[in-house]
């Protein structure tokens, strides 16, 4: 059993740290990553024993919703309660010596973004909508385009952060929501459910201009009807009871949906038979 360190107030008394997002490594399985209500990010090694050898925090005491892992298990990502997400570099500079001493360490985050700040530098968006802080719910990086880091905020927007850039390169404005995102595994699809209607949003966040949901996008971009018909744009799909949450199989691409009943739909798209078969 792996635990967390025990923590005290001012006062003597016991601080309580609930987990809101756990993530195994995903080049070295003993390694287990878990982000709590008290604005830090729990690191563990089943090797060296059942307490967190390192703790990354992010100077505030407010809860981090979600984690993601780059590929290479060198960056980290947490989204917080007040609209922040940050970034911690496991590879050096600042924090060099962390994996030095098995006691638990602490370390600061290498920089972090705040959504509402980088929402605002798009005017389109200004004109249209007041921008405003949004706790962020969850994020996701695309294993399709690894810079790509996608953002899910508690009034339905989401959006495509541009880690290379820094700018917000994609966004999606439904109705308000209490929602998560999720990212397909291929094409730059991200799933979310949609409401107050029962069914889910199959967002079309590609890395360039023919996105319908770029900052930039302008319509015609010079692909053709069927290439724009069938694969820029955003969909809904009708489901017959409402979605609280969904995942995508990180495989096959199929959508399992978790409804206010507790049913569990799966959607799949449809394979054309080839000739012959």
């Amino acid at each position: 059993m792996l635990r967390t360190r025990q923590s005290v107030n001012a006062r003597g008394c016991g601080v309580l740290k609930g987990f809101s997002d756990i993530a195994f490594s995903p080049t070295d399985a003993t390694r287990l990553f878990a982000s709590n209500t008290h604005g830090a990010i729990n690191l563990w090694d089943r090797r060296v024993g059942p307490l967190p050898y390192l703790e990354l925090t992010t100077g505030s005491h407010d809860s981090l919703n979600s984690l993601q892992l780059n590929i290479e298990n060198q960056i980290i990502y947490g989204a917080g309660k007040h609209g922040k997400i940050y970034v911690w570099d496991l590879r050096g500079g600042t924090t060099a010596g962390v994996f030095q001493n098995p006691r638990e360490v602490q370390n600061s985050p290498l920089k972090s973004f705040k959504v509402a700040a980088m929402l605002d530098k798009i005017e389109t968006l200004k004109e249209q909508s007041d921008v405003v802080t949004r706790e962020v719910h969850s994020i996701d990086l695309d294993p399709s385009c690894p810079y790509q880091l996608g953002f899910h905020l508690d009034d339905g927007w989401s959006g495509v952060l541009d880690l290379h850039n820094h700018c917000v390169t994609h966004i999606h404005c439904p109705p308000p929501a209490w929602l998560f995102l999720q990212q397909l595994p291929t094409y730059s699809v991200y799933v979310v459910p949609s409401v107050p209607e029962n069914g889910i949003h199959l967002l079309d966040f590609f890395p360039d201009v023919s996105s319908p949901s770029h900052v930039d996008y302008f319509g015609d971009t010079g692909e053709s009807a069927e290439v724009s018909n069938q694969t820029r744009r955003n969909r809904s799909i009708p489901l017959s009871e409402g979605v609280t949450a969904c995942t995508a199989h990180p495989v096959n691409g199929s959508i399992i949906a978790g409804t206010e009943l507790a049913s569990l739909l799966v959607i799949s798209q449809k394979h054309k038979r080839l000739s012959g078969e």
